[in-house]
């Protein structure tokens, strides 16, 4: 398939990098170092669009296909890979609620949702259930015209600083399993949340990360995003777009380190010449810039399997996502070695990059469970040729 980009999409990813270069990379390092959550930067991204690449035109988005979306995402992640996926996170959330939500929720939050003016958190994890989704088991019980929710969910992002909840809750029964999964928009300062403290992680300064509980959280029905049961079909199509996203940040992260690195060799002077002119040096980036494109084509490639409604399109997001996050660490790794000792401090920003994709490998599903996808289909019977 020929990726070459035409001339909106060119655009598209001009405006980006403008934007990232422009209003998130000098401040990165300082988000990072002191846990900002840079919510102006949010508002300034929804005034070009990007708070809502790909919900529909009516809610109030850009109606961009995923393809586009990838374009613009690896731009926002050169900038800043922790910003770019929450801005990833969000539009996910977003989308969700623009395609399964009523008329009257969507009136409520895409407007303001789609602009950047309100944030959406993502809520899957729980304590006992992360790669095991469909075992979670924060309820929702209805009662009346309402529905009451307890539980709690873990390692949520921008958690305690969003407007509102995509939350994945059980309206049936534990032996239901995924069937039993419902979703709903729950506004994020209702009685009875209690938010966490933001972990202290490696990475993902620049958002916030808390567990939630939920103690007696009344929601109107009408909050129910789809219909009962259909919870956990909504959280794996946001979560094939959401690797494609994620991967894609991990991309942004590789990219920028390529760059960064590529003028510190023709900086930095060894033994009388610049590094550029050893050839250990030479291919070691050649190896890295080979890796980062095929992992960009891939990405594209699963992306316009989505945006086609492929059948195989989940196994090629997990292929993607697993490739191009592992792909997009090793990049940014390698990046730190070529630098040397400067790569290991935090005058140079090599080292946030690794720190910020790491985590990529983890989340939107680990990537053995992408290998676990990826391997079931391909040995199911009749599958002999799904992936040419």
């Amino acid at each position: 398939m020929d990726f070459n980009l035409n001339e909106e999409q060119l655009a598209f990813q001009e405006a980006a990098r403008a934007f990232a270069q422009g209003e998130m990379a000098p401040k990165a390092a300082e988000w990072d170092e002191n846990k900002i959550f840079p919510v102006d930067v949010f508002k300034a991204a929804g005034e070009l669009g990007f708070m809502g690449m790909y919900c529909p035109e009516e809610a109030g988005g850009m109606g961009l296909s995923r393809l586009d979306t990838a374009i613009i995402l690896e731009e926002l992640a050169s900038g800043c890979t922790s910003t770019a996926a929450f801005i990833s996170i969000h539009n996910m959330a977003t989308w969700m609620i623009a395609s399964w939500g009523s008329d009257a929720i969507k009136a409520q939050w895409c407007g303001d949702l789609t602009t950047g003016q309100k944030l959406a958190s993502y809520c899957l994890t729980e304590p006992g259930a992360g790669s095991d989704a469909a075992g979670l088991r924060t309820t929702a019980k209805k009662e009346g015209d309402e529905y009451v929710i307890n539980g709690g969910k873990m390692f949520i992002s921008g958690a305690g600083s969003t407007d509102v909840l995509v939350l994945m809750a059980r309206t049936g029964s534990q032996d239901e399993g995924a069937r039993g999964i419902s979703a709903f928009a729950v506004p994020a300062d209702l009685p009875g949340i209690e938010y966490g403290k933001n972990e202290d992680k490696m990475g993902w300064n620049s958002q916030p990360t808390r567990a939630i509980a939920f103690e007696d959280v009344r929601i109107p029905a009408g909050n129910l995003l789809g219909s009962e049961g259909e919870g956990f079909k909504i959280a794996m199509k946001g979560l094939d777009g959401g690797r494609i996203n994620i991967a894609t940040c991990s991309i942004g992260a590789a990219q920028a380190c390529i760059n960064h690195t590529q003028a510190y060799m023709h900086e930095r002077k060894q033994f009388g010449k610049s590094i550029a002119s050893f050839q250990a040096l030479q291919f070691k980036l050649a190896d890295m810039v080979t890796e980062l494109i095929a992992a960009r084509q891939m990405i594209r490639l699963a992306a316009s399997k989505l945006d086609s409604n492929d059948p195989e399109k989940t196994t090629y997001c997990a292929m993607a996502k697993r490739f191009a996050t592992d792909i997009g660490f090793e990049v940014c790794n390698s990046a730190i070695q070529l630098h040397g000792g400067y790569g290991y401090i935090k005058e140079y920003p090599i080292e946030r990059y690794m720190r910020d994709a790491r985590v990529h490998q983890i989340l939107e599903g680990t990537n053995e469970i992408m290998r676990m996808i990826t391997a079931r289909r391909v040995l199911e019977d009749g599958a002999t040729d799904i992936l040419r």
